[in-house]
């Protein structure tokens, strides 16, 4: 079985009104990381001073990162086929990645 691990910071907690500044997947065998991504993305929103002192993450540092429609596709090919997982996923990391896919129009 093929794990996809997911990690996400957002500009907030929930999926409709807030956007992804980082995400990274680690795609692991049950033994080992076999590959992964990871990227800063522009939310195309402003990131409130509380989330970035809680993530380390600025809007200067994400102004000139790919917005998440730029990084979607690749995104796909490392979560498809795979069992997605990470700490508290089913209720924060995997919401918001389905409702960013959704919103350029992609479905995993």
């Amino acid at each position: 079985m093929i794990y996809a691990i997911v990690d996400i910071e957002t500009t907030g907690g929930y999926a409709a009104s807030n956007g992804i500044t980082e995400i990274a997947v680690f795609v692991h065998d049950g033994t080992k990381v076999i590959d992964n991504f990871e990227t800063l993305v522009n939310p195309m929103q402003p990131i409130p001073y509380f989330i970035q002192t809680m993530t380390g993450i600025t809007n200067e540092m994400v102004k000139d990162a790919p917005t998440f429609k730029d990084v979607a596709n690749e995104v796909k090919v490392f979560i498809d086929g795979c069992d997605l997982g990470g700490y508290n996923s089913n209720r924060f990391d995997i919401p918001i990645l389905m409702e960013e896919f959704l919103r350029v129009g992609l479905e995993i």
